[in-house]
């Protein structure tokens, strides 16, 4: 079997319609440049010098902004980079991020041409209260009916969500947990919400407005929510926010983050279900 290999190219911000109160993609991304379809055709090339074709099945993969918000020609041409390498067999997957409020079918016919493979939306919160409060601009309803319609298209399905927003708390972070399994998506992610400096979640922080869940409560909260997908077969394929590069660490403020957070939450979960309650 083949190893699995993601070519990631990085779009901060691009294309984004709203700044969310906990989200500054350029320092958690670690990448401030603005990405070009030249750009990204090189880094692909530089990544696949590096990796022998015959051992690895390769993507590559579209992280940050809101993908399917950029104007369709900057789309295309960053797509077209890599369909180019798909279509000379380099390649073997094409997957992006994007808005529940930015898919439909002419959207979803256009990644179809490009030779996208995998759509992973940033659902969030299922509770349009919570929604509302880290202003995300989109509902509940419209992650429903995205993820569908991604589904009907035959895309494989990924979704986001956060544990410890503003506004949220545990009773609605395992409601949001219940209704994305309700999706049935392919794979999820799943993020405890941290405190970054230039973000609206920061000046409420520091107003004493926001107060963000300690690593204990939070591993509780994602135990939790690993006890609704896993016994469903739906793969937590991240869990915990990796900050990546200087700018995004130094930038960190308050909130839970742990460099085992996973393996802590897997094991609560492991604690729970064999009745090792406290």
């Amino acid at each position: 079997m083949k190893k699995f290999k993601i070519i990631p190219i990085f779009v901060p911000h691009r294309g984004c319609p709203h700044r969310c109160a906990f989200c500054d993609q350029r320092q958690i991304t670690g990448s401030a440049a603005d990405m070009t379809a030249e750009k990204a055709g090189e880094r692909i090339d530089r990544a696949l010098a590096a990796l022998d074709a015959e051992r690895y099945h390769i993507e590559v993969a579209f992280y940050g902004g809101s993908f399917t918000a950029i104007d369709r020609e900057s789309q295309d041409a960053l797509l077209n980079a890599a369909l180019e390498r798909k279509k000379r067999g380099e390649v073997h997957g094409i997957r992006l991020s994007t808005r529940p409020d930015y898919i439909d079918r002419a959207i979803l016919d256009n990644l179809k041409d490009k030779g996208v493979t995998e759509i992973e939306l940033g659902a969030q919160s299922m509770c349009d209260d919570v929604l509302e409060c880290n202003g995300r601009g989109h509902t509940a309803r419209q992650t429903a009916t995205a993820a569908a319609l991604i589904r009907r298209y035959g895309f494989t399905l990924g979704l986001q969500m956060m544990v410890g927003l503003m506004g949220d708390t545990e009773e609605k972070s395992l409601y949001t947990a219940r209704k994305i399994a309700e999706l049935s998506p392919d794979f999820v992610r799943v993020y405890p919400t941290l405190v970054l400096r230039h973000t609206a979640l920061y000046d409420a922080y520091v107003r004493g407005a926001y107060t963000p869940l300690t690593v204990a409560r939070a591993v509780e909260v994602c135990a939790s929510v690993l006890r609704i997908f896993n016994p469903r077969g739906i793969r937590v394929i991240r869990l915990g926010l990796l900050l990546s590069g200087s700018e995004a660490r130094e930038n960190f403020v308050a909130g839970p983050y742990h460099p085992r957070f996973r393996e802590l939450a897997e094991q609560r979960a492991a604690e729970l279900a064999a009745g090792q309650v406290e």
